[in-house]
């Protein structure tokens, strides 16, 4: 279902030059991180997904983590945000991270999320992940070069 209606719902935004806010979290385990492999997508992503009119970003990263993967995360930190065109959209997306000593049992809905793994920062880069992904990689290496702390250090 999902592998069919990504494609037109991506055509329809293009057409209408739709705007999108979503949420995205990075789960680290230690060094590694959590990324989700999608139905409808062949790219990496991590957990997040769209901002509801009256919710804020925090709140849809914690829903959107409960829903994927069935994790509760009481607390995230903000890591930022970036804008930009993906799939068709308009799309400024908020960055939350969750560091955990180990990874949980995940539940996977195996509908929208089909599968899961962690990544060291090595394998990152040369993963397929989607552009918002590939934004806070980007940021990630720009604060590790200018000696903040932020994400992903190789």
């Amino acid at each position: 279902m999902f592998r069919l209606s990504f494609p037109l719902a991506r055509f329809w935004w293009r057409l209408r030059g739709s705007r999108a806010e979503g949420a995205l979290v990075a789960v680290y385990v230690g060094q590694a991180i959590l990324l989700l492999r999608s139905s409808y997508q062949a790219e990496w992503n991590f957990p997040g997904g769209g901002v509801k009119r009256g919710e804020t970003p925090d709140a849809a990263a914690r829903r959107e983590l409960a829903e994927e993967i069935g994790l509760v995360a009481p607390r995230l930190l903000p890591a930022g945000e970036a804008t930009g065109i993906w799939d068709g959209w308009r799309y400024r997306v908020h960055f939350f991270e969750l560091r955990l000593e180990r990874l949980p049992q995940l539940q996977l809905d195996n509908r929208e999320i089909i599968g899961a793994r962690l990544a060291s920062p090595e394998e990152l880069r040369g993963m397929e992940v989607t552009g918002p992904i590939a934004a806070y990689l980007e940021r990630c290496d720009r604060a590790t070069a200018t000696g903040q702390r932020l994400g992903v250090r190789a």
